[in-house]
């Protein structure tokens, strides 16, 4: 299966109303070129399960300032104060998740999970309408698995098959969400043909992803 394709044809699939996971951490790591095809589509009402919101003209922060979303699950939102003045006029539905609580509700996504248990957010806001487990005496918290209809990622490196390597700090929350969508689409900086990236290097094997993007 050849998985190269354009961001045009990227933003194809995002419809309205979809749940998308896009990766990136204010911004690194995330597949610009692909948000930039959303923008100008101008599909609407998306719930994005996000890090963050970036910046108003940086990373999904574009979308947010575009007024294409309707909610976030994300772990915070002031570097972007378009979302904050949104979520303060009732435009915009947020939901907060700590940060490794976000990082673990995805990857029990991913895995099949029924969701994790964490004492953090206890006796805070983040336990309200939440179920309470005790294990051995201690409370715990359920926060529920998360997934979505398709997750936007970026990666360093790619093969044509879709085995990717990240590097630094650009892998953020990029392979959790590769794990935890029904379509994964990778935008790439550079695209090697397969054979080419050693095994033990790859981050995210290609059984994962469904598209390519290559960026140069």
């Amino acid at each position: 299966m050849n998985k190269l394709i354009s961001p045009s044809d990227a933003a194809s699939f995002v419809k309205d109303g979809m749940t998308l996971m896009i990766g990136g951490f204010l911004g690194h790591g995330t597949p610009e070129r692909i948000i930039d095809e959303i923008v100008a589509t101008g599909v609407k009402s998306l719930t994005l399960i996000v890090n963050d919101t970036a910046f108003p003209d940086k990373g999904c922060g574009k979308l947010v300032t575009n007024n294409q979303v309707k909610k976030l699950i994300v772990s915070h939102i002031g570097t972007n104060p378009n979302t904050g003045q949104k979520m303060n006029s009732g435009e915009l539905e947020i939901e907060f998740s700590p940060q490794g609580t976000l990082a673990e509700r995805i990857r029990s996504g991913g895995a099949g999970l029924g969701g994790i248990l964490t004492p953090v957010g206890i006796g805070t806001i983040i336990e309200e309408g939440k179920q309470m487990i005790q294990v051995d005496g201690t409370d715990f918290l359920l926060e529920k698995p998360l997934r979505a209809d398709i997750a936007l990622i970026y990666a360093t490196k790619a093969d044509d098959l879709g085995n990717l390597i990240y590097m630094g700090t650009m892998r953020n929350f990029n392979p959790l969400m590769a794990m935890a969508a029904d379509t994964v689409i990778a935008e790439v900086e550079e695209l090697k043909p397969a054979g080419e990236l050693s095994p033990e290097a790859i981050h995210t094997p290609h059984i994962f992803i469904d598209y390519i993007i290559s960026v140069h």
